[in-house]
């Protein structure tokens, strides 16, 4: 059973305004990257998913129940994390969790004493004093403290200091290794590329991609940079594999596409102070999804 199977999903607000048909499987157990700028519709499409939403058309299942009919089933497997986090300003951290614990029969709290602890979370002071980046602790430790089956989790490290961005990395890797499966939408490309295994790029509320981040980046060209020590005899911008080449005196700067053999060979009888192969990142990837969209008026759209 995948944890999340969505057939023709969708939450539209006006024709061709809002999340289209939605054709998504999520394998249990994997760290699934949900991608795209704002207004392309992850928020709508997570909003869907969680029940909060009504769909317009279209089905969807989380862990095997249906995410309208039954969204109280769904809520009680999914630690699920909004892109902004909103709790009552009068209340502590730890107040939150024993209500959590109750509503869930008398559940443990102790992992999620632990996962405050390695977030440094400051569990008896009041909402409201707290920072952006505190609140968002909170917000954490409440979708991951009984270790759900699935979370979702929408733009998860925003406000964070690089420290507990990489705590949070962490708990996510754990939460894999122990099973679990991990939705989750970001804004930074390079921790989706960092831990998860597959991404979805959505753009104007359709999903026009999902592919593994190691295909996504390899079809893509590597960054060629290199200085000669003396000038070349070899035109490398018309070598076979190369585009965009442009020689500055005697240093050249290029993509290259396939493997490195070739352009080793050609490069073979030249004397070189530096050469650099550098490989396409996600953000290089996304970028080129997008550059690749043929023009078309704009059309409006929700987060």
């Amino acid at each position: 059973m995948n944890a999340i199977e969505t057939t023709d999903l969708s939450k539209l607000y006006a024709p061709g305004v809002g999340l289209q048909a939605l054709n998504l499987s999520v394998a249990a157990g994997e760290v699934f990257g949900f991608i795209g700028p704002n207004g392309a519709g992850k928020t709508t499409a997570i909003r869907t998913l969680m029940g909060f939403l009504r769909p317009s058309g279209g089905s969807g299942r989380i862990l095997g129940h249906d995410i309208w009919q039954e969204r109280v089933a769904v809520h009680r497997w999914v630690g699920y994390l909004p892109g902004e986090v909103h709790l009552g300003r009068d209340h502590t951290a730890r107040e939150l969790m024993s209500r959590s614990c109750r509503l869930r029969g008398g559940a443990s709290n102790a992992y999620g004493l632990e996962v405050a602890r390695r977030l440094e979370l400051r569990l008896d002071a009041r909402l409201g004093t707290l920072s952006k980046g505190n609140r968002q602790k909170v917000g954490l430790t409440l979708a991951l403290m009984h270790r759900p089956d699935l979370l979702v989790l929408d733009e998860p490290t925003d406000g964070l200091d690089p420290l507990v961005q990489e705590t949070v990395l962490g708990l996510l890797r754990e939460a894999q290794s122990e099973g679990r499966t991990v939705f989750l939408s970001s804004h930074v490309l390079s921790e989706i590329e960092r831990i998860a295994g597959r991404v979805g790029i959505i753009r104007r509320g359709e999903l026009i991609r999902v592919e593994g981040v190691q295909t996504l980046k390899a079809s893509l060209p590597q960054q060629v940079a290199l200085r000669f020590a003396r000038p070349p005899t070899v035109d490398l911008a018309a070598l076979d594999g190369m585009s965009g080449g442009v020689a500055d005196g005697l240093e050249f700067r290029g993509q290259w596409r396939g493997g490195p053999d070739p352009l080793i060979r050609a490069l073979a009888g030249e004397s070189l102070t530096s050469l650099s192969l550098t490989p396409s990142t996600l953000e290089d990837a996304f970028m080129d999804e997008y550059r690749s969209e043929p023009a078309r008026a704009e059309v409006p759209h929700v987060a």
